[in-house]
């Protein structure tokens, strides 16, 4: 059996890709580095990063598969599953290898998981879009706080610097302790060294002295609106957690 080390992002699996050509051998598994081995393997070698060469295979891929797909094979890896890099380098080989495109076809078992698992990061994309919900801080800030089940915060930046490019914002994923705020000029990725002492990045609440003189109201009003547009005698709780999964609840104003 023989393993490939990588440090578990897209451009080390890209190098991967590379070297897995360059030296001719495939891996059997690919593994992440300080990840236990398995008792029984014959070759280890650790795939060191390195952007020119995963410049060259996304430049190649570029060559064999659309716009579209390209789109795809970056969002799959936002899916962060346990098969995401293993799939994904078996899907980029049979793209090299393979004279025709592959992209329709849905009976090779890796085309089919891949465009399974594409839509499963794109319908969190669409569930973001739905359920984020702001709160004004004091500063005039806009601050909201998600938990996604894909790492899909980076998918809807752009809808919304292009729909509150007048507001600063912040977009925060609590459970990946990462966000992006926007300065009226620009998005930048933001990370906090110590959240102890900003206790809103753990609850995904503002506290009152944080707030907004008015955004206790408005949150108030919102409540009021969701409650009077219910209809009692057409709820159906088992559609409404369907429609909207109770793991988005926690940070949703009309659900507090």
């Amino acid at each position: 059996m023989t393993l490939f080390l990588f440090d578990n992002t897209f451009e080390g699996l890209l190098t991967a890709v590379f070297e897995a050509y360059s030296r001719h051998t495939f891996p059997d598994e690919l593994r992440i580095e300080g990840e236990p081995l398995p008792l029984f393997h014959d070759e280890v070698f650790t795939v060191v990063t390195d952007t020119e060469k995963a410049t060259r295979v996304w430049n190649g891929l570029q060559k064999k598969l659309s716009a579209g797909a390209m789109r795809c094979l970056a969002q799959c890896w936002l899916a962060e599953e346990e098969t995401t890099a293993s799939l994904l380098f078996r899907y980029i080989r049979k793209v090299v290898d393979t004279p025709r495109s592959i992209e329709t076809n849905f009976a090779d078992p890796d085309v089919l998981e891949f465009s399974r698992m594409w839509k499963r990061v794109d319908w969190e994309r669409l569930r973001l879009l739905q359920f984020i919900r702001f709160q004004k801080a004091a500063d005039g800030t806009y601050f909201a706080a998600v938990e996604p089940e894909k790492n899909a915060v980076p998918l809807v930046i752009d809808h919304f610097r292009d729909r509150f490019g007048d507001q600063r914002w912040l977009i925060y994923d609590v459970g990946r302790a990462y966000g992006f705020y926007y300065d009226l000029h620009e998005v930048r990725p933001i990370t906090f060294q110590e959240k102890e002492h900003h206790p809103h990045l753990l609850t995904g609440k503002l506290d009152e002295n944080l707030m907004d003189k008015d955004e206790k109201l408005f949150q108030q009003l919102w409540k009021t609106y969701f409650q009077s547009i219910c209809i009692q005698e057409r709820r159906n709780p088992r559609k409404h957690r369907q429609d909207m999964p109770v793991r988005y609840w926690k940070y949703l104003t009309e659900k507090q």
